[in-house]
């Protein structure tokens, strides 16, 4: 039985926590449909644990986080080595939005707070086409960001993106590492409770159309999907 390991690198907020859950257990729901065998294991960065060595692990998820990838917290600099370990030793790796961008910032990437504002609400993105991953010409999923990936590490393939995140899906050279942007964990609820949230922060037309853009289909079980075999398929 494949074990995942969440590393939880930020916390939902207790207004939310009853109702959504975690963000390791959005996770847990999003890859049951595709594999309900799966075993779990959480490690909150967020909660001051500390990371294990990868060299155990079967395949690791880093979730989202309020955090920037360049902020001088002092778990950053642990991770981005627990990254690079994981990468060279070719374990199944997956990071959603700042594991995204963390994942890149450790491997050669440049991360930093975009001059586009907010990205909230249901964004669409295009899908490089002889991906091996993604199907189809694109996909629409949530997303809640202001960070983004300007420049993707050299070993990185941008196989997701859209005019507002132009690196919002990354698939390595190495075959096992892949992340994404937005957050297919997410349900639509869930995305529209954070839109309402950033009232006050993000301009209100943009928090009107993310939430009016919520009432169209999301792809997240696709994602999710791809993102599950991903993690359970890859193992070495």
């Amino acid at each position: 039985m494949p074990r995942i390991t969440i590393i939880e690198t930020g916390l939902v907020g207790p207004q939310f926590r009853e109702r959504h859950g975690t963000y390791p257990q959005m996770f847990e729901r999003m890859i049951a449909p595709t594999d309900p065998s799966n075993a779990y294991g959480v490690v909150s960065v967020a909660n001051g644990e500390a990371l294990p060595d990868p060299a155990g692990l079967d395949a690791i998820l880093i979730t989202g986080s309020s955090a920037g990838a360049y902020d001088a917290f002092d778990w950053i600099a642990p991770l981005e080595d627990f990254v690079r370990k994981a990468h060279d030793r070719r374990i199944p790796l997956v990071g959603v939005c700042f594991g995204h961008q963390l994942i890149a910032q450790a491997l050669g990437g440049t991360v930093r707070k975009s001059e586009k504002g907010w990205g909230i609400g249901r964004h669409v993105y295009l899908i490089a086409p002889d991906n091996g991953l993604i199907d189809g010409e694109e996909i629409a999923v949530a997303c809640s960001h202001q960070d983004q990936v300007i420049t993707p590490p050299a070993s990185a393939r941008t196989i997701m993106s859209s005019d507002f995140t132009p690196h919002a899906g990354l698939l390595y050279a190495n075959g096992t590492t892949l992340s994404v942007q937005p957050h297919p964990e997410f349900t639509a609820d869930y995305a529209d409770a954070l839109c309402d949230l950033r009232r006050g922060r993000a301009p209100d037309d943009v928090v009107a159309t993310a939430k009016a853009s919520l009432a169209a289909p999301l792809d997240h079980a696709r994602l999710g999907g791809v993102i599950a075999r991903f993690l359970t398929d890859r193992r070495t």
